[in-house]
């Protein structure tokens, strides 16, 4: 079975006040040292858990692609990246459409430990539809999806990403208990480093 881990790079980072996926991590987070990249550390992590890993990123980011090309991912620009997380999310299902399922994950959240990957990719091996890690009884990332959902994937537009899909799945949704806090843990301020 092929699963792509899709990192979704292609974000403004306004809330940062800059390019916080080039920020340098203040502090090492399990194997990934400080003064990593915020969005390197979080492709190693998806690369250490699956085969293939895809990296979208805004059009012109060339810092931002070589950074995710040397972390073990493709790198694709979407062209369509300023419309929202939906569009990106839809540019990297369209650029494996060999997938047999996708984790979705975002390129600000470093501290997702390659064992709940693991655990996701794990899930959807043996058949989950759609199955996301939730920690204290929150849903967290990455979000997994099995090839019946390739099409709803690839027309997503906008900035909502696949949450309209996950609602209308809902009988198919499963959620799977992790004891990894990095899952709820993303990055939108420099206070939150």
């Amino acid at each position: 079975m092929r699963l792509v881990g899709i990192l979704l790079a292609a974000g403004r980072s306004e809330r940062f006040g800059g390019d916080k996926l080039i920020a340098p991590l203040p502090r090492p987070i399990d194997d990934i040292p400080a003064g990593t990249p915020i969005g390197v550390a979080a492709c190693r992590h998806l690369a250490a858990a699956l085969p293939e890993v895809l990296a979208v990123v805004r059009p012109g980011d060339a810092t931002l692609a070589a950074l995710l090309r040397d972390a073990g991912a493709r790198v694709v620009e979407c062209a369509r990246a300023a419309e929202g997380m939906g569009e990106s999310l839809a540019c990297g299902v369209r650029s494996t459409p060999d997938a047999d399922g996708w984790l979705i994950a975002l390129a600000d959240m470093p501290s997702i430990k390659p064992a709940t990957i693991t655990m996701l990719a794990s899930a959807l091996q043996r058949g989950a539809d759609i199955v996301a890690p939730q920690y204290n009884g929150q849903r967290g990332h990455p979000v997994g999806f099995a090839r019946r959902h390739d099409a709803a994937l690839a027309a997503l537009r906008g900035d909502e990403g696949a949450r309209a899909i996950i609602l209308a799945n809902r009988a198919t949704f499963t959620l799977q208990t992790t004891d990894d806090p990095g899952v709820l843990h993303d990055i939108d301020t420099p206070s939150q480093l």
